[in-house]
């Protein structure tokens, strides 16, 4: 562990107490400011020596904690070792045999003795989670206390079979805890959280549906976000599994294999609670088993959380009349409102050639003027105004320079998608060509295995028709776009997509001559200034993309108004007489 140990930003301004923005300032305003060692362009890394030395030159108050002092000691080692060596930690911490060096040892000894053991323990996992949030799957907090208060999985044992970390079965606080994971590593992790905050526990290493843990275990409730799309999940080796109660779960339906193992650990009237993809709700490969569980009582409501589908099950106990209805439910933007209380649909309905449980396919009418006077609230407050810009009688005389000499200069690095990608439903996201004319979520899926190029927060993907940049990462650049992956130092994503966008909308037309995007001129200006150009080429996407949402509103409130008013869930308000 004799790397020197490196930093990044938000490091920065914890040491000297200060937020983000200061970081970026002195990075701009002062050319002795360390450079990064390593890290990419939207997320450097820099010397922990160099910066605090800088720091020191120029009298900035700083402090370097024992959290930050162990952390920084492990993060040395390299994100390869990581996850291994924060397991070490937590089993010093549980008096467990460790292969820390004494050095470091002595410093998480001393930081437990500062926060105590548990607070010092989730502090580095917080630390972990955040520098590998690209590769780890963790449940975002509001689902998993969905998923503990859907499932009671509050008291008696509860199992996660695929815990992670350990977050659902942390969120649950159970009487007792079983987990199992194939990371090892994680699983060590996940062991010495729940053993420091006090729930007894016993989580094991392994594959749940090939090899698993708990095979005469009848756990209470069971809480699980399973992994997505797994096709070698052991589809061949299981065909004989006494788990598949309700149907030989398909190769390309792993999560239906996962919800059978859930409800084949759970007690007889036990509930389960399993995160699923929404294209489950509906596959028509998975119907018949889908089928079974409605017929036998077994699936009890269907909640969509957004980009996923949350799927309440519960173990039906011998000789119990199966409900006549299951609870088909979209959830708002606050999880902790959500209900399975209301109106059902029933289960007769649901059993066609289809069989598909998409809530938003059974919305029921009964919701019909909740909904309208819903989508008129948010109608009503959508809104946006115009940048105020300054009028010119000439226009500004700005030395200019092109997007290909930034290239060339180093400012800029630019990426092309592969020319040939296999978009069959793998387990990356993808931003498509459509996803950008319509300002949408990526909407495709590839497999890992093709050399895909991954967007990062801060980059400008173009596309023939459209510009924009992107907040988020863990995404695929799709066919036919193009990556601009501008030096945040030098030059501004948003100054950058601004000009891109204007030289795409003069463009010839198709047919004419091929519009060269690296031949877009841009003024030569300082940071601070792109910054003030970026800022109005931003409210100008925000209020196009305003927009676009209140045509969207328009449409579903005029729809939804007919409809009202047709069957009788609407009536003419005498305070808003209709315009003769």
């Amino acid at each position: 562990m004799s790397h020197d140990p490196t930093v990044n930003a938000g490091d920065i301004a914890r040491l000297a107490g200060v937020g983000r923005a200061a970081v970026s300032n002195w990075r701009r305003r002062h050319d002795d400011f360390p450079q990064p060692i390593d890290g990419t362009t939207s997320q450097p890394l820099f010397s922990l020596r160099q910066v605090e030395a800088w720091l020191r030159r120029y009298g900035k108050s700083y402090q370097v904690s024992t959290a930050d002092r162990v952390w920084q000691r492990l993060k040395a080692a390299g994100d390869l070792r990581l996850a291994e060596l924060v397991a070490q930690a937590g089993a010093l911490l549980t008096g467990e045999d460790h292969s820390l060096e004494p050095d470091v040892a002595a410093l998480v000894t001393e930081m437990a003795a500062e926060l105590g053991p548990a607070a010092a323990y989730e502090l580095l996992c917080e630390r972990y989670l955040e520098a590998h949030s690209r590769q780890l799957s963790v449940t975002r907090g509001d689902l998993a206390a969905l998923m503990v208060r859907l499932a009671g999985a509050t008291t008696g044992t509860v199992l996660d079979p695929a815990c992670g970390v350990g977050t659902l079965l942390l969120a649950a606080s159970p009487s007792r805890a079983l987990g199992q994971e194939l990371s090892e590593t994680s699983a060590a992790i996940s062991a010495a959280r729940l053993a420091l905050t006090g729930v007894p526990a016993r989580v094991v290493a392994g594959d749940s549906l090939r090899r698993d843990g708990f095979p005469d275990e009848q756990a209470d409730a069971v809480v699980c976000e399973p992994p997505f799309g797994e096709r070698s999940w052991g589809h061949e080796e299981l065909t004989a599994d006494t788990r598949w109660e309700y149907g030989l779960p398909p190769r390309g339906e792993p999560e239906l294999a996962w919800v059978q193992h859930c409800l084949a650990r759970v007690r007889p009237g036990g509930s389960v609670a399993v995160v699923m993809p929404p294209a489950a709700a509906s596959r028509k490969a998975g119907r018949r088993i889908r089928a079974n569980l409605l017929r036998a009582g077994a699936i009890r409501a269907v909640v969509n959380v957004g980009a996923s589908d949350l799927w309440i099950l519960r173990r039906p106990l011998q000789g119990e009349r199966p409900p006549s209805e299951i609870a088909l439910v979209e959830a708002g933007p606050d999880l902790a409102e959500v209900s399975l209380d209301g109106p059902g649909v029933r289960i007769i309905d649901l059993l066609t050639d289809d069989v598909d449980l998409t809530p938003a396919l059974h919305q029921r009418r009964d919701d019909l003027g909740r909904l309208f006077a819903e989508t008129r609230e948010r109608f009503l407050a959508v809104a946006a105004s115009p940048p105020d810009l300054k009028v010119l009688d000439q226009p500004a005389g700005h030395a200019t320079t092109t997007v290909g000499d930034l290239s060339r200069a180093g400012l800029l690095t630019i990426l092309q998608a592969p020319a040939r990608m296999v978009l069959n439903g793998g387990e990356v996201p993808v931003l498509t060509g459509d996803d950008m004319l319509h300002g949408a979520a990526p909407s495709g899926r590839a497999d890992a295995g093709q050399e895909l190029v991954m967007v990062e927060p801060g980059d400008v993907v173009a596309s023939y028709s459209s510009v924009r940049v992107v907040g988020f990462s863990g995404v695929a650049l799709g066919p036919h776009l193009t990556l601009y992956r501008p030096d945040p130092a030098r030059l501004d994503p948003d100054f950058l997509a601004g000009f891109l966008r204007a030289a795409g909308s003069s463009r010839p037309t198709a047919g004419s001559s091929r519009f060269d995007a690296r031949r877009t001129r841009l003024p030569r200006l300082p940071l601070a200034d792109q910054r003030e150009y970026g800022r109005s080429f931003r409210s100008l996407v925000l209020l196009e993309a305003t927009l676009r949402e209140s045509a969207a509103l328009g449409q579903s409130l005029i729809r939804l108004g007919f409809e009202g008013l047709a069957d009788g869930h609407l009536l003419p308000s005498p305070e808003s007489p209709a315009t003769p």
